[in-house]
């Protein structure tokens, strides 16, 4: 396997892949063009034999000197629970430690429950929210009326 940064192309081919990655569930309007254009030094693709197999894209925080986030992962399903996940974080844990970043946040919906466990097994903290759903605590309306979200944070040493 090999983790490279996005190309713009990129966004093309995980794009189409997107919804069927998530069973169905809509998730490409979610991730749009302008990650794979202007955020290629912290976005990155894991190959395995020039097949797209997983994705991450994030970005140095504009407004917190010392934070990044972490926008959107996907491992295609057949090769999860194989370190394409961990892989894709290191390096963007990497690449921004080396831009003097000790702060990665990122959200999540309440209903993936995976990325709750996922992102809790990396050493992510949820944040306190203003309620519980389902034993998770999630911030209400975060996104918009309805868009409840799971709100992560990790400190890197």
């Amino acid at each position: 396997m090999k983790i490279r940064s996005v190309f713009s192309s990129d966004y093309y081919t995980i794009s189409s892949l997107l919804n069927d990655w998530w069973d169905g569930r809509q998730m490409s309007n979610m991730l749009p063009k302008l990650f794979f254009d202007h955020f290629n030094d912290t976005s990155f693709v894991a190959e395995q034999d020039g097949v797209i197999i997983g994705f991450l894209n994030g970005f140095l925080s504009q407004s917190r000197s010392d934070e990044a986030y972490i926008h959107f992962v996907g491992v295609h399903p057949d090769y999860r629970k194989q370190d394409v996940g961990t892989q894709l974080y290191n390096q963007f844990f990497n690449v921004i430690k080396q831009n003097g970043r000790s702060v990665v946040r990122c959200v999540t919906s309440p209903v993936n429950k995976g990325s709750v466990v996922y992102h809790t097994k990396m050493g992510f903290e949820i944040e306190k929210g203003d309620r519980e759903d389902s034993g998770i605590l999630v911030f209400s309306d975060y996104d918009g009326k309805g868009g409840d979200r799971v709100l992560f944070v990790k400190k890197l040493t």
